[in-house]
């Protein structure tokens, strides 16, 4: 069942919910189990690079907006040690967003290697 991030039913958000003031933030977010639903089609059609992307996005939603933008800042080329990145991949080990932190990890390998840490 699609449904926002607040458990709102989709077919609840309407323009006259939006209009009667009834919806949220988080009645415009997506739920993580819907994106774990995406990420299981584009499995099923062969496409495992966006299944992972998908996946990825579903752990990411247990983040707030601020946490979120520091993530993203932090992998930026240049933009963090490889102590800021290794101490990334331990937050989000533990919230657990286990492919986000390898992932940070994947990249940590690759700026070392190609000169790109701060």
């Amino acid at each position: 069942m699609t449904r926002a991030f607040s458990g709102r039913a989709l077919e609840q958000i309407t323009v006259e919910a939006v209009l009667a003031g009834e919806l949220g933030a988080d009645d415009v977010r997506i739920h993580p189990d819907t994106l774990r639903e995406q990420a299981a089609v584009a499995e099923g059609h062969r496409n495992p690079q966006l299944a992972a992307n998908l996946r990825r996005a579903a752990e990411l939603t247990a983040l707030g907006d601020g946490e979120l933008l520091e993530v993203y800042e932090a992998l930026r080329p240049r933009r963090s040690t490889r102590a800021q990145l290794e101490a990334l991949a331990a937050r989000l080990d533990a919230l657990p967003a286990p492919a986000c932190a390898a992932f940070v990890r994947e990249a940590l390998a690759a700026y070392a290697e190609r000169g790109l840490l701060a």
